[in-house]
């Protein structure tokens, strides 16, 4: 089974996002949805992967950032 990140900020862009995209990934691909502003403690993580704004989702070590929401610096101030 696959594995992949979600990593959103809440804001309406975000949420959408992530119910398009989880609604057509395939059962084959278990996604952690991680809302950083919940879980602040995971923004380390979120930067170590590679994941410069948010929404992104990160799929075996790939980033793919999806309609510009919020940078991730902004997410730390």
């Amino acid at each position: 089974m696959t594995k992949a990140v979600f990593y959103h900020a809440g804001c309406p862009v975000c949420v959408s996002a992530e119910q398009q995209l989880l609604g057509l990934l395939s059962q084959d691909v278990q996604v952690d949805v991680v809302h950083l502003g919940e879980q602040p403690g995971r923004l380390a993580e979120a930067e170590q992967a590679g994941v410069q704004s948010v929404p992104a989702l990160v799929v075996e070590g790939q980033v793919l950032h999806i309609n510009y929401g919020a940078a991730l610096a902004d997410l730390k101030a």
